[in-house]
Parts: structure tokens; sequence; C-alpha cells
């Protein structure tokens, strides 16, 4: 157990540099980790890699291509790891390819922040809290046609954040629900002199939904709806050798804090006026609201690049690179991972180095999946 005062300033810091007052923050952050050591090997990203079974969170419409008949993940992600014990971010997924055209998925990820002791006073025996969060979703995809899908998703979000005090029982969990809306690209294999390859691409508008708050009539607090973006290709080297290059942009598609009443300082008034905001309208000012305009916009999208090398469909090897403007939140990552499968099963590592100055709460953590694939094989040209 810890104390609380630590504990609310580490686990609720993932925009660690908030000392600028331009950095977007969003209620339930959690949605926006990745949670499989596959993705996080590469840069946090998953809108356009090849198909796997955590698809859910990244991009749906990708396992209308999947190879499987059936795929289970489970994983595990420890958080601030080097200070706290049992913070962790769980998650697990289900597919199954309905046929050769369409699938469905479920999917679950859980946030634990460990437990907390509250006292009023310091001789208090206090009591034990055990704030968490959640999501559960579930999507459907279609092939649109032979190289192309979309797919549709619905998740429910339960925030238990709210720390009961002073002997008061009041305490509420936040709740919201929220769309996902995707689409994904895999051309045929293509002959080249050398080689042959596969083009990927693919977009996803997630997390798009009504606001959360905590208390009846408290501060409304904007999902984190986000756009990804992303492409990449397939050299395929020969049978049993292929490397994948891929690079994803993300921008949230909430509104950037803003200067309303001209005092020089974003303050409770700005805030008050930030909160009239709608959801909706809110993600169509996101592109054009910055305070500094295209300059500050393009601060706001966050790009990565990842590489994964396959070896007989046995044995991965990847690598990638997150990049996040200084201005708004300063996020910047080298990540590592392997990936290892026998016969269904597939296990996946991951590791992060932090390249900013600003510390990451996931730094020196090694990160763990595991995937079953299941059931008939479905073969994609």
């Amino acid at each position: 157990m810890k104390k609380i005062p630590l504990l609310l300033l580490l686990a609720f810091a993932v925009k660690l540099s908030a000392q600028d007052d331009r950095v977007i923050t969003t209620a339930v952050p959690f949605l926006t980790i990745a949670a499989d050591a596959r993705s996080a090997g590469m840069g946090d990203m998953g809108v356009a890699t090849s198909t796997d079974a955590f698809a859910q969170q990244w991009n749906p419409s990708k396992f209308a291509f999947a190879e499987r008949k059936m795929g289970i993940s489970l994983s595990y992600t420890p958080y601030l790891e080097s200070l706290i014990t049992d913070i962790s971010l769980m998650s697990a997924s289900y597919y199954n390819k309905l046929d050769d055209r369409s699938a469905f998925a479920v999917g679950l990820r859980y946030f634990t922040l460990g437990e907390i002791e509250l006292r009023q006073f310091a001789n208090d025996p206090g009591t034990v809290a055990k704030p968490n969060e959640l999501a559960l979703d579930g999507s459907y995809s279609l092939k649109l046609s032979p190289t192309f899908s979309m797919a549709v998703g619905g998740r429910f979000i339960r925030s238990n954040l709210k720390l009961t005090q002073n002997g008061s029982e009041d305490s509420q969990a936040a709740t919201a629900f929220a769309v996902d809306i995707s689409g994904y690209y895999r051309s045929r294999e293509i002959a080249y002199d050398n080689f042959d390859g596969r083009w990927r691409a693919g977009f996803n508008i997630s997390n798009l939904g009504g606001k959360m708050t905590y208390d009846e009539g408290g501060q409304e607090n904007f999902l984190p709806t986000n756009l990804s973006l992303g492409g990449g290709f397939d050299f395929i080297l020969d049978q049993d050798n292929v490397l994948g290059i891929t690079a994803e942009f993300n921008k949230l598609l909430v509104p950037t804090p803003q200067d309303f009443n001209g005092d020089g300082s974003i303050d409770s008034e700005d805030n008050d006026e930030y909160q009239e905001v709608g959801f909706l309208s809110g993600v169509f000012k996101s592109f054009s609201d910055a305070p500094d305009g295209l300059s500050e916009e393009l601060k706001e999208v966050t790009w990565a690049i990842g590489a994964e090398y396959t070896y007989q469909d046995a044995f991965m090897l990847r690598a990638g690179y997150f990049n996040e403007s200084e201005e708004k939140g300063s996020r910047k990552f080298v990540s590592m991972g392997a990936g290892f499968k026998f016969k269904a099963a597939q296990i996946d590592l991951s590791y992060l180095f932090s390249s900013s100055q600003v510390t990451n709460p996931l730094e020196n953590t090694l990160r763990f999946s595991l995937t079953f694939s299941l059931g008939e094989e479905y073969y994609n040209d």
C-alpha cells in the first residue's frame, strides 16, 4: 500500500510535462497506452501493421484479414514499476471469423492502481481503497473488397477513481460509452525484381463519445478521442524472411486549452468556458483551434516508425521510435521487442528506453503478451 499523495501524483501524470498550459489532458488516459508487447516493441503502433489478435485496440478492421478462425490474446504491462509494484494494465481479447469476409471480436482492458491506504490523521487505522479503470468493447469487421475492410466498434468505459474521504460513502464511478470507426487496406502480393512485397494502410477514429464526470454537476472530462493514420510495406524476401516497415501518426481530437479571457494565463474562468465545448464540436475544433495556428496543430501530432523482421513465421525481432513535441507532452522513446511462435501459441516481449528529459512511466519495463491462434486457416492472397 502507498501514501495517497505520491500515488495520485504519479498515476494520473500521463502528460508529465503539464507545466505547459496547452498540453491536452483527458479522462481515462489508460486507453492510449499500448496494451500488447508487439505494438509496444514497434513504438506503440498498430493501426496499419499486419493482422494479429491485438487489433481490437488499434484497428479492428484487420480481423477481416485474419488467417485463422479464432484468436485469443492476453497481455500484462507493469506501470511505474521502478517506484510502485502493484500498478498495471492488463488486457484480453477474442476474435472469431464468421466467414472469409467478416469477423467479430470482444476485448477487455483493466487498469489497476493497486491499494491506497486512506487516513485523516496519522494515528487513524485507515481504510483501503482500490481505484481502477476498465474498458469492455466489441467490434464487427467486414471486407468490402478483396483488399479493403472496415469495422465499427462500441466501448463501455468505467473509471472508479473517486476516493472516499472523511467517512463519506458517496464515492461514485464515472462511466461513458464510445465508438470506433476504422478501415484497413492490404494489397495483394506484388512481384518486384528481387523480392515480393505488400502494401498496408489503415485509419481508426477511436473513443468517440460523450464526456465523463465524477460528481453530479462537476467538471466534465473529454474522452481521449483519437485519429490514427498509418501505412507500411512488407518486404517478402523469400518464403522464410519478411521485413515489415510501418509509420503512424496520431492526433487527439480534443480541443486545445485556451486563454479565452485574454489575461495571459489559463485559469478557472477559462476552464469554465472550455467545459462548455461539446464532445462532437470539440472533435471539429481540434483541427484548427490551437492559438499559434498550424505550427501548434502540427505539434499536437505524434508520430512513430517501426520495423518487424520475421523468420519462418516463428521468430520475430522488432524496433521502433515514438516522438511527441516537447510542448505537448514530450514523450520520446525507443522500443525493442521479440516474438516466439510454437504451433498455435506465441509469446511477445518488449522493452522501452526513454530519450526525453521527462521520465516515461514505462521506462525500463519488460512487457509480456501471449496469443493463441486456433481453428481452420483462411488464405488471403
